[in-house]
């Protein structure tokens, strides 16, 4: 019995110092590795540039904007993209037969139909045609239905009782998906006006799967996402929901944007250019536009924090 304890202690201490052996193996390596560390300056070239349309119309009233950049030469590039304002943009109601030609001003090329009017409807079909060194792209999309917020709540959270441990006020936004087929949202928050967007949320239905929740009240996380749990509100400070929806198409085109946005790790996607919608339709056209033109019904709900 004793001597098969020593046996037993002799290898527990082999062992520990082949353990020992390899940690310091292993700290040695990683100091090597260290100390072979060099600054490279990246030389990456440059690329061929593209023009990049950001165009979405909605049904809330008053003007509507479409924009139009150039894509940069340089992977390493910081600099804002260079705004065209040298293109043709028309956007046609397929439904009503209508035409609204956008004029450039101020960064952007507008159209204003005076007043709260607006040009998007719920059902209707848009064309967008942009004419750009004489080549012609086009592209549509569907506007599709919308449910109404129903109202905005919160509670109020001490460090320790939240998640994040952010003491401050949660808001949560309360919806119903609408009954009947899939239907496709893009929930976004801001911090007391439009200009401070706050998050993004996209749901399908009431929920984040096809065929699941058709009908649903918005799910808790969907409520949840209006607040940024890292950021939560404070006292004086409003709150505004926003929903808008979203063609099949795209909605598929965002969440694309969003993989390539996140994309990371191990396994990692190689990261490319989302396929755009904009087609060019000329006849021998050479020329391609990236970017995206949807068009969404909106609805909007606010609540000042008291």
């Amino acid at each position: 019995m004793k001597q098969r304890s020593m046996r037993q202690i002799t290898k527990t201490k082999d062992t520990l110092m082949k353990n020992i052996r390899f940690v310091i193996l292993i700290t040695l390596a990683a100091a090597g590795f260290t100390a072979c560390e060099d600054t490279i300056d990246l030389q990456v070239p440059n690329g061929k540039t593209y023009p990049v349309l950001d165009a979405w119309i909605t049904t809330e009233g008053g003007p509507q904007s479409i924009r139009l950049t150039q894509s940069v030469t340089s992977y390493t590039n910081n600099t804002p993209a260079p705004v065209l304002s040298d293109a043709t943009i028309t956007l046609q109601d397929l439904t009503d037969a209508k035409t609204y030609n956008f004029a450039f001003s101020n960064g952007a090329y507008t159209y204003d139909p005076g007043g709260d009017l607006s040009i998007g409807k719920v059902g209707h079909v848009y064309k967008l045609t942009v004419l750009y060194k004489g080549e012609t792209f086009e592209a549509t999309d569907t506007i599709k239905r919308v449910p109404e917020i129903d109202s905005i709540t919160y509670e109020f959270k001490k460090a320790d009782e939240a998640a994040s441990g952010e003491e401050g006020y949660y808001a949560y936004m309360n919806a119903k998906d609408i009954a009947g087929g899939n239907d496709y949202y893009w929930i976004r928050s801001y911090r007391n006006d439009r200009q401070h967007r706050n998050t993004d949320v996209y749901a399908i239905n009431g929920a984040f799967n096809d065929d699941v929740a058709d009908g649903w009240v918005f799910i808790q996380p969907i409520k949840e996402g209006i607040t940024d749990d890292d950021k939560p509100y404070q006292k004086g400070e409003k709150v505004i929901a926003r929903i808008a929806s979203l063609s099949h198409p795209s909605y598929y085109f965002i969440q694309q944007v969003i993989d390539q946005l996140n994309s990371g790790g191990l396994f990692a996607k190689v990261l490319e250019n989302v396929k755009p919608n904009m087609v060019n339709v000329t006849n021998g056209g050479q020329q391609k536009m990236l970017g995206w033109f949807g068009a969404s019904a909106v609805s909007f709900k606010e609540k000042d924090i008291q």
